[in-house]
């Protein structure tokens, strides 16, 4: 069921049900924070491992105290300044914060969308949510209801409707170790954005398993169809002969064998690309394709995301 019904979905999620909720960086699939048997059935039907943690949703940073043991002075700074937004602060749990939800580890994640939509629900409830992306495990991140819907529409009770996603890839996630920030995820608030708040922050590579946070696999976000990431003319005369979908920056490519190409910003605007990824990785998966190809973005703001999601689509 989809509609923009929000005490419909206050109420499922009360009864320890599935609600998929829009946010800016992708749609969630959300469950009670608090309960171990709403959570188990994100990874029931997400087909998720339960290695891999899931980070915690709210509205207000005053509420977040109520879930963890403390918050670093690097925390505040970072979530006044960044929150509401596509920013995610691991933090020491509180006990109230089931194991599941963590995946046994000491932190939890803790985010705050600013959806106008998610806001609104999350300000009815006297809990928070846990909210992954709402598709099957390791596959293309939904930025729209149809996208749920196509692929979880059997197994989530209600499909709150918030049109498509804003920004378009995942949350940024930062870790705070002996008063250091660590960036754990490249995401939705570019690396240069925090470093000219707090100063120079580590960047940590994703993990092929017992990962420390979410999204940190090292394959993920893959389409069925074989994905290929690097210089487009090499691959192109490697692939010939084959039914071809260019997924570009700003560039039109011509070749006999390509059958569809998308460029995500013909103006070069990394926000634009961010926004359209996951929904040009959809359409084309969706296609008769024999192999998707597509090249890395500049490597700054927003690219380093994108090229953090391209890379763990292509890895094997």
């Amino acid at each position: 069921m989809t509609g923009k019904d929000l005490e419909q979905a206050k109420n499922f999620l009360a009864a320890e049900e599935l609600v998929a909720i829009p946010t800016e960086t992708v749609y969630g699939l959300a469950a009670n924070a608090l309960s171990p048997v709403a959570v188990s059935k994100i990874f029931t039907a997400k087909n998720r491992p339960s290695f891999d943690p899931l980070i915690v949703h709210t509205n207000r940073w005053e509420r977040v105290s109520n879930w963890v043991k403390e918050i670093p002075e690097l925390a505040h700074t970072l979530a006044s300044h960044f929150m509401p937004g596509p920013l995610t602060l691991l933090l020491p749990k509180k006990e109230v914060i089931p194991d599941l939800v963590t995946a046994g580890l000491p932190k939890v994640g803790i985010r705050l969308p600013s959806h106008p939509m998610t806001q609104s629900l999350l300000a009815k409830l006297d809990f928070p949510v846990a909210a992954p992306s709402a598709n099957p495990f390791g596959y293309i991140s939904p930025t729209t209801a149809e996208h749920v819907a196509d692929q979880l529409g059997g197994k989530v009770s209600y499909i709150l409707d918030g049109g498509p996603c804003s920004v378009g890839v995942e949350s940024t996630i930062i870790s705070f170790e002996e008063g250091r920030a660590i960036v754990l995820r490249k995401g939705g608030i570019p690396v240069e954005a925090i470093e000219n708040l707090i100063g120079p922050v580590q960047l940590k590579a994703h993990s092929t398993s017992n990962p420390q946070a979410p999204g940190m696999l090292k394959s993920h976000y893959a389409p069925k169809v074989p994905f290929l990431l690097g210089n487009l003319t090499e691959l192109l005369d490697q692939e010939k002969g084959k039914r071809i979908g260019i997924l570009s920056f700003q560039q039109k490519r011509s070749h006999e064998n390509i059958t569809h190409q998308v460029i995500l910003s013909p103006d070069g605007n990394l926000a634009e690309a961010a926004q359209r990824l996951f929904a040009a990785m959809r359409e084309m998966d969706q296609m008769d394709l024999d192999v998707i190809l597509a090249e890395y973005f500049p490597e700054e703001g927003l690219g380093r995301a994108i090229n953090d999601r391209l890379s763990r689509a292509a890895a094997k």
